[in-house]
């Protein structure tokens, strides 16, 4: 007898239900904001995730199911990013659109050891903003993430907040870290020490206690910033704190992709316990339509682990907005759109 694949799951008749309602509910949200759905393939050319995230990144030198056929290398997509980028340029959104906002869901692939909230095969719902520098766009990427946690019905989960800066900021944490942690090396784990030459940055994501201690120590801070990365990200703030959106800096927030500057952040959940906690996550990545050939433009996502939003929302609710009037604000001036956030 045939079995799964181990890191693969069967969604079975009677779990189907939950999965329609999450993706419904998605679906609602989404165009409530008027994100625009887009559906690329399960796989790619491999080059276009070791390009994106990096070469050093975990998830390319470890994790990627690649398919060799002749001289051509392929990849299962790890995450939805590079792809749905790769899609804006190579269909010339960034021409007929400009600036477009769009949402996808489905399976994701990552050959890890699975564990709780982890598999092989999983799945994600995400969107991507591509077009704008604008912190608004930052404020409300993460207002529609809780939007969509609260139409999950699913509590109890915080939000990290970070900036990384710009790409000049981004080298002088570099060298702030290698400076600082260049001391407390060997105290750092086997993975960490690798990382201190190939990808100092990762250090700061890394869950071994022992190194989340030595991290702590150093104090990081936000003293790398560029005053106009400083203001974006203390527009960023103000606009959540208007909001009413709690959340929490944590400088050692980095994300475990290069692409990733200035704005990112965290949902965190601890129904999913301490060292994979996150639910959901993301943040800009202003580089990354022109390092895949594109024109210089900002760029920001998320996604959601669906697996972990059923971990985290053990009875999700029923849709309680279905039928309710539609009240689009248009806001004119910049005192305006303070008061029309709210």
């Amino acid at each position: 007898m045939f079995k799964r694949v181990p890191g693969t799951r069967d969604i079975l008749p009677d779990q189907a239900p939950v999965w329609q309602h999450i993706e419904g509910v998605s679906r609602r949200i989404f165009s409530l904001h008027n994100y625009l759905e887009i559906r690329p393939p399960l796989i790619e050319e491999a080059t276009l995730f070791a390009r994106s995230l990096g070469e050093g990144a975990e998830i390319v030198r470890k994790q990627m199911f690649e398919i060799r056929r002749d001289q051509d290398i392929y990849a299962l997509r790890p995450e939805g990013t590079a792809s749905v980028v790769r899609a804006y340029l190579e269909n010339n959104l960034d021409k007929t659109l400009g600036f477009v906002k769009l949402y996808y869901a489905g399976p994701m692939f990552r050959a890890e050891r699975p564990q709780k909230g982890r598999l092989r095969q999983f799945h994600h719902i995400g969107c991507e903003a591509i077009g704008s520098y604008g912190p608004e766009i930052d404020i409300e990427v993460i207002c529609l993430a809780q939007a969509l946690l609260a139409a999950y019905g699913i509590q109890g989960y915080t939000i990290a907040l970070n900036s990384l800066g710009c790409a000049a900021d981004k080298k002088a944490l570099n060298s702030l870290l290698k400076e600082r942690l260049q001391g407390p090396l060997s105290g750092l784990c086997e993975d960490c020490r690798d990382r201190f030459d190939r990808n100092v940055l990762r250090i700061l994501d890394c869950k071994q206690e022992g190194c989340r201690r030595i991290v702590d120590g150093i104090n990081i801070g936000h003293d790398h910033l560029c005053q106009e990365c400083a203001r974006h990200f203390e527009t960023v703030k103000h606009g959540l704190d208007a909001l009413g959106i709690a959340y929490e800096v944590m400088p050692r927030l980095v994300r475990g992709l290069d692409y990733y500057n200035r704005t990112v952040f965290e949902f965190k959940h601890p129904e999913l316990g301490p060292q994979q906690d996150a639910l959901g996550a993301g943040g800009r990545y202003d580089g990354l339509v022109k390092e895949l050939g594109g024109p210089e433009t900002g760029a920001i996502g998320f996604a959601f682990g669906v697996e972990r939003l059923l971990l985290a929302g053990k009875s999700l609710v029923d849709d309680q907005a279905a039928g309710l009037p539609l009240v689009y604000l248009i806001t004119l001036g910049d005192k305006a759109l303070q008061e029309g956030m709210k």
